[in-house]
C-alpha cells in the first residue's frame, strides 16, 4: 500500500516530485500518514491516529499544535535555512530603503507623473528625500541563525560595522560567519552602540515584546529597527511612542496589521520575507526530504517537538522506532524486552528533548509480540516497525 500524504497548502511541484511511486497525495486528511503545510492553521484540527508526521515548508511553526502532536507521537518538522537567502536579500534591501527615502521619492514621481516640468522640478524636490549611506554605520544583529549569519556577512561586505548577539550560536553558524563580525554578550550592548538593529529570533515567551520602552530608552536617538521575524516581538504601543518622539527614526516591518500600517516613519511590507520562488522550492524539497527520511528510515532531522535522531539507513534485519516520554529507565526496559528472546540489538540511538524522547533500535530480528509488549510499556507513545 502507498503512503498517504496530504497537502494543507499548495506545495511547490519540485518538492512533490520527490515523492516516488510509494507515495500518494490524498485530499482525505484522516487517512494521511504525513501532512505538508505552509500557513494553514492546524490548532483546531482533529489529529488522526494515522498521522505520523507534519512538515512545515518554512521556519515558523506557530500554526501547528506542537505539544498536542508530541502527545500523540506525531513528529513535527520545519525547514530552517531553506528560505534564509530570500529573507536576507529583503533585509539588505530594507537597510537601503530605511537609509534613503526611496519610497518617498518614488511616490513623488507617481504624484507628479502629469507634470510636464517633472525633470526640472525633481531637482528641487529631491532634497526632501535625501538620506544617508549605510557604509560605516553600525548594524546590530540579534539572533545569528541561518538568516542572521547571511545578513551579517552581506552587511559586512557592504562596509557596515557589524555586531552580533546570540547566546545559542551554533558551531556551524559560527564557522560560516565573517570573522569581521564582532560578537557581544548582551542585546543591551547592541542597543547602546548601533545605528541599525535587525532581529532574527523565534517568538518565545522570553522574546515576546522584547522591543519595548525599556529597550528603546537604551538605544541611540534615531535608531532604525528592522523586524522580519514576528510583529509580536515588538510592543507596538511603545514603538509608536518612540517613532512619534524620534527616538526610533524608522521602523521596517514585514507584518502588516492595523497598528503597523498607521505608524509614522514606518515601512511595512506584506510578509514578503520568504516570498521568492527559490525559497518556496527550497522549503518544499527540504520538507519532503525530511518526511521521506522519517517515514522510510525512522530518522528525525529538524524536528521542533522531538529530538533530532539519526541512525542512517538500516543494515540490520529490523528497525523499530519508539516515541516516548523522557523518563528514567526507559532504555533498560526496551533492551530487556527485546533481548529476552535472544534477539541481538545491533545498533541503538536514543535522544531526548524536554518531556519527550525518541529511540531507534536496529535488531537481528523482532516479533509482533515484542512490538505489542513495547507498546504496553508506561510512557511509550508510539512504536513503529520501519523494516
Amino acid at each position: 500500500m502507498s503512503i498517504k500524504v496530504n497537502c494543507l497548502n499548495p506545495i511547490a511541484a519540485c518538492g512533490l516530485d520527490m515523492l516516488d511511486d510509494n507515495y500518494e497525495i490524498t485530499e482525505n486528511i484522516p487517512e494521511a500518514e504525513a501532512i505538508l503545510v505552509r500557513s494553514a492553521v492546524m490548532h483546531d484540527m482533529e489529529l488522526s491516529d494515522n498521522l505520523l508526521a507534519v512538515a512545515r515548508a518554512g521556519a515558523g511553526v506557530n500554526n501547528i499544535p506542537l505539544e498536542k502532536c508530541a502527545d500523540k507521537g506525531i513528529v513535527v518538522f520545519n525547514t530552517p535555512g531553506a528560505n534564509a537567502n530570500g529573507v536576507k536579500e529583503l533585509v539588505v534591501a530594507s537597510l537601503l530603503l530605511a537609509a534613503r527615502d526611496i519610497t518617498g521619492g518614488i511616490q513623488w514621481c507617481k504624484d507628479n507623473r502629469d507634470n510636464a516640468d517633472i525633470s526640472k522640478d525633481a531637482e528641487k524636490a529631491k532634497k526632501a528625500y535625501a538620506g544617508t549611506e549605510i557604509k560605516g554605520k553600525k548594524l546590530g544583529i540579534i539572533g545569528l541563525g541561518a538568516i542572521g549569519v547571511l545578513v551579517a556577512n552581506a552587511a559586512n561586505r557592504l562596509g557596515m560595522d557589524v555586531y552580533g548577539c546570540d547566546p545559542y550560536l551554533s558551531v556551524e553558524h559560527a564557522l560560516n560567519m565573517s570573522r569581521d563580525v564582532t560578537m557581544v554578550k548582551t542585546n543591551e550592548e547592541l542597543y547602546e552602540m548601533c545605528d541599525y538593529l535587525t532581529v532574527h529570533v523565534p517568538l518565545l515567551d522570553s522574546t515576546k515584546g522584547m522591543f519595548n520602552k525599556a529597550a528603546f530608552d537604551k538605544m541611540k536617538d534615531g535608531v532604525v529597527i528592522l523586524n522580519f521575524s514576528r510583529d509580536t516581538l515588538v510592543n507596538e504601543g511603545d514603538m509608536k511612542a518612540a517613532l512619534d518622539s524620534g527616538k526610533v527614526g524608522k521602523y521596517v516591518v514585514d507584518f502588516p496589521n492595523p497598528t503597523t500600517v498607521n505608524m509614522p516613519n514606518t515601512i511595512v511590507t506584506p510578509h514578503l520575507g520568504a516570498s521568492t520562488q527559490e525559497s518556496e522550492d527550497n522549503c518544499a524539497k527540504m520538507a519532503v526530504h525530511q518526511i521521506r527520511d522519517f517515514l522510510e528510515n525512522g530518522n528525525i532531522k529538524n524536528s521542533v517537538n522531538y529530538p533530532n535522531c539519526d541512525a542512517g539507513i538500516c543494515s540490520a534485519a529490523r528497525r523499530i522506532t519508539i516515541t516516548h516520554k523522557n523518563v528514567p529507565n526507559m532504555l533498560s526496559r526496551f533492551t530487556s524486552l527485546v533481548s529476552k528472546d535472544s534477539i541481538n540489538i545491533e545498533n541503538m540511538v536514543s535522544k531526548s528533548r524536554g518531556d519527550y524522547a525518541y529511540t531507534i533500535l536496529d535488531t537481528s530480528d523482532s516479533t509482533d509480540e515484542i512490538v505489542e509488549e513495547l507498546k504496553k510499556i508506561d510512557s511509550v507513545i508510539r512504536v513503529r516497525v520501519i523494516k
